[in-house]
C-alpha cells in the first residue's frame, strides 16, 4: 500500500484561553443588543425605543408642566398645587414599564429555546446557570437604564426650570438616591418576573400576551373584590394587584403615596410587610428560574 501525507498546516492554539468569563460577557453583550433591537433590522428597534422615548417624554412634559406653573404661579407654585414629580412617576409609567418588559423579556429567552441556540451556547464552557444569569443581566440593565434615564431628565428639567437653580439642587438632591433606589426595585421585579413568564414558552407572543394580560386582569379583579370585603382582608387581597407591588416600595421610599396606589387598601398596612411582599415577587422568581435552567444541557 502506498499513502500520501498532507502537511495541511494545522497548530495548536497558543493564545489565552479566557474561558466561562468570556462567554458570560458574549451572552450579556448579545442580550442587550438583542433588548435594544441592536444589530437586527428596523423592526425589532421600533418597539424597544419607542418605549424608551415614551417613558422619557412623560419625564419631560412633567418638568415642563412644573417648570411652566412655576412661572405663572410665582416660584414654588408647582409644589404648593402639588403636580407629580419624582415620587409619583413610577405611578404614572408603572403600566409602560410592564408592558415594555413583557414585550421585551421573551427575546432574550423565547428565541433561542425555539431556535435551538441555546445548545451552542452550552457546548462551550458554559453552563445553563451562566446563560439565565447572563441573560437576566441583560435585560435588567436595558430596564435600569429605561427607568432611570426620565428620572435624570426630570429632575434636570426641574432644576433647570426654576428661577434658582442652584437653590432647588440643595433643597432637592436627595431625591436622587430615593428615584435610584425606587427605580432598582422596580427593574428587579419586573425583569425577574417578565424572564420567568418567558421561561415556560418558545413563543414570543405567548409569554408577552400572558403576562400583558396578567398586569391587566389582576388590577380590575383585586380591586373590586377587595373593595368589596374591605377590612384587613381587602387590604392583603388588594396586595395582589400586581403593578402596585413595586410602588408601594416607591412609597415607601419617597414617605409618600403616589397616585397609583392612593385607593388601594394596601397602602394601610405596614411599611414592612410592603417591603417583604415585594422581596417574595422578586426573590422566588428569580430563583425559579435559575432552578429551571441550572441542570440545562444541550
Amino acid at each position: 500500500m502506498t499513502g500520501t501525507v498532507f502537511d495541511i498546516g494545522y497548530r495548536s492554539y497558543t493564545g489565552g484561553r479566557e474561558g466561562r468569563a468570556r462567554g458570560r460577557r458574549a451572552v450579556f453583550k448579545d442580550g442587550v443588543r438583542t433588548a435594544l433591537g441592536l444589530g437586527r433590522g428596523a423592526r425589532a428597534k421600533i418597539l424597544p425605543w419607542i418605549f424608551i422615548g415614551v417613558l422619557s417624554a412623560i419625564a419631560l412634559v412633567m418638568a415642563m408642566v412644573a417648570g411652566a406653573v412655576d412661572r405663572i404661579a410665582g416660584p414654588g407654585g408647582a409644589r404648593q398645587m402639588e403636580l407629580p414629580s419624582h415620587g409619583d412617576y413610577y405611578g404614572i409609567a408603572a403600566s409602560l414599564v410592564f408592558v415594555f418588559g413583557a414585550i421585551v423579556a421573551p427575546e432574550l429567552l423565547c428565541r433561542d429555546r425555539r431556535e435551538g441556540v441555546i445548545n451552542l451556547y452550552l457546548v462551550r464552557p458554559l453552563t445553563g446557570s451562566d446563560y439565565v444569569v447572563s441573560r437576566w443581566s441583560a435585560f435588567f440593565v436595558v430596564m435600569l437604564a429605561s427607568v432611570w434615564l426620565p428620572q435624570f431628565i426630570l429632575f434636570a428639567g426641574l432644576c433647570g426650570g426654576d428661577a434658582e437653580p442652584v437653590t432647588y439642587f440643595l433643597a432637592h438632591w436627595l431625591d436622587i438616591p430615593r428615584f435610584l433606589l425606587a427605580g432598582l426595585a422596580m427593574t428587579l421585579f419586573v425583569t425577574s418576573l417578565a424572564l420567568l413568564t418567558a421561561s415556560f414558552t418558545t413563543r414570543r407572543a405567548y409569554a408577552a400576551v400572558f403576562l400583558v394580560g396578567l398586569f391587566v386582569i389582576s388590577t380590575p379583579f383585586t380591586v373590586g373584590l377587595s373593595e368589596e370585603i374591605g377590612g384587613k382582608a381587602g387590604q392583603w387581597i388588594s396586595m395582589f394587584t400586581l403593578s402596585n407591588i413595586p410602588v408601594h416600595v416607591n412609597d415607601v421610599i419617597f414617605g409618600e403615596v403616589s397616585e397609583l396606589t392612593e385607593d388601594a387598601p394596601a397602602r394601610l398596612l405596614p411599611p414592612a410587610v410592603l417591603v417583604g411582599w415585594y422581596l417574595a415577587w422578586t426573590l422566588i422568581p428569580a430563583v425559579v428560574l435559575w432552578w429551571r435552567y441550572r441542570r440545562l444541557t444541550p
